[in-house]
């Protein structure tokens, strides 16, 4: 009846009327909200840097992060390249370039090292290049089913504003 058509009015009024930053908001949703991307080893191989033009992917602790803005590190060439297109942990958290350590197994390091992981992960990888993605390892169980513990890192130091 009459109030249900009253009500829709208003409603498209209010809709209407939402300032072009509270729509811009509603287009671009938080990335904690975006679908999580998955990739398996192959697929990270991928944006190794490469290939000129092609963003380079890294990851630490089974969460990939776009690093190309950091090309002069982690580019063709470059003195980090090795770490790249891989889940490279246990050489972040030694510090370590050498190819047995460019691998996401944790297994024997030090309290030290794992602090250190950790201060590297949070203070320059979050702090300094987006999340693109998860490997299949921290998403999944051994068998491929999801993994319910699951959950996306925030990136609270991380300005979109800063990429543009």
């Amino acid at each position: 009846g009459m109030a249900g058509g009253a009500a829709r009015v208003l409603l498209a009024a209010l809709l209407g009327a939402l300032p072009a930053q509270a729509e811009r908001e509603l287009r671009f949703r938080p990335p904690a909200e975006a679908p999580v991307r998955l990739f398996t080893e192959p697929e990270l191989a991928r944006y190794d840097g490469q290939q000129e033009g092609q963003p380079i992917y890294l990851a630490v602790k089974g969460v990939v992060f776009d690093v190309t803005s950091g090309k002069e590190f982690y580019g063709k060439g470059a003195p980090y390249n090795a770490l790249v297109g891989k889940d490279s942990t246990r050489g972040v958290a030694k510090m370590s370039l050498d190819p047995a350590d460019l691998t996401h197994d944790t297994t024997g390091l030090t309290e030290e090292e794992l602090k250190s992981l950790d201060d590297i992960f949070n203070n320059v990888y979050k702090a300094k290049y987006p999340i693109v993605g998860y490997t299949s390892r921290r998403i999944l169980n051994e068998d491929g089913s999801p993994n319910l513990d699951f959950k996306p890192e925030d990136q609270p130091h991380f300005n979109i504003k800063d990429e543009f």
